[in-house]
Parts: C-alpha cells; structure tokens; sequence
C-alpha cells in the first residue's frame, strides 16, 4: 500500500494541480449531499452531487490554481501585510468571479437556458458575496500568510467545505425566497 501511497504523492508533485482538482472531486460533492441532508432532503440527488463534483474539479480547482500561481507571482512575500492584500484583492476579482460563474454554470449544467442562468445570478449574487465577504478574507488572510503555496489549493478546499454547502443552500433557494426581507437582514 505504501508504493501506491508514493506514487501517488509523485504524481501529485510533478503535477500540483492534480491535488487541487483531486481535492475538489470529493469536498464538493460531499458538500452538497451534506446540504441536502441537513435540509432534510428524503432522497439524495446524485445528478446533482455529480455538477458539484464536476464543477469543483474541473473548474473551480483549475481557476483557484491559477490564482493562486498568479497572486504568488504578483506578492511572493508570506506576511501578513502581503496576506491581507492578497485576501482584499480576491475580494473584489476572483471572489465576484467565481460566485458568478458558479451560478451561471451551475444553472446551465441544470439545464437552464442562458437567460434563465443570468436571472439565477442576478438573483443570487448580491446576497452569496455579502456573506462570502464575511468569510474568506479571514480564510485566505490565514492560507496567505502561513499555509506554503503547494497546500493553498487543498487548505481552500477544506475550508470551502462549509462554504460549498452554504452555495448548494443558495443554490437551491427559490427566487421568491430572495426577495423576502429576513434573508436580506440576516446576510
């Protein structure tokens, strides 16, 4: 077992994406099935859990590498300072970004038509980055300052276990639901 265990670890450092998207392969899906059981769904939608497996893997590791890559390039420094300028920057680029293109693809892996897919973000957005807001500067603050990069992919993943479950709640909320005033008071 221990040769397959190194060689996966091999593989893993002459190919560092493969980590990320390894990691997102499980903790997305598995986010959304923890969704919907909490929500206390009666029978599990595996069609479902597969775009979340799907769409981890294949896009949000892929772009969140790159990211990455990119801000390491930009601020190589691991200080606070360079932490907090890094999270700030994300807040306003690969946060907005990523939030819609989650909607957006999300919705038309469903099915949904393009316009039914920009009507789900215009309903969604606002309200899943306030909150997103509240979240993930203090996350990446922390994996800026002190993860090493080759584990910043895979501590986003951990952390957007909670954060991914959080999106399949939004996910599935119905638009009416939006546009009462308690969800617009309590985000």
């Amino acid at each position: 077992m221990s040769g397959v265990f190194s060689r996966v670890l091999v593989f893993f450092n002459k190919y560092p994406m493969s980590r990320g998207v390894a990691t997102y392969a499980v903790i997305w899906p598995v986010s959304n099935l923890c969704q919907q059981a909490i929500t206390g769904k009666e029978n599990f939608d595996f069609r479902q859990a597969l775009r979340y497996c799907a769409f981890g893997a294949l896009y949000v590791a892929p772009t969140l590498h790159y990211w990455v890559k990119f801000s390491g390039l930009m601020w190589p420094q691991m200080t606070l300072k360079i932490a907090l300028t890094k999270a700030f920057v994300e807040q306003f680029t690969y946060g907005p970004f990523s939030n819609v293109s989650f909607f957006y693809v999300m919705s038309l892996l469903e099915g949904k038509s393009f316009g039914g897919a920009a009507n789900e973000v215009k309903a969604k957005f606002w309200p899943t980055y306030q909150v997103g807001v509240c979240v993930w500067p203090v996350a990446q603050t922390i994996n800026f300052a002190l993860v090493p990069e080759k584990n910043r992919v895979i501590f986003v993943g951990f952390c957007s276990m909670i954060w991914t479950c959080f999106l399949a709640y939004m996910k599935q909320l119905e638009r009416k639901n939006l546009e009462t005033p308690h969800l617009h008071n309590s985000v």
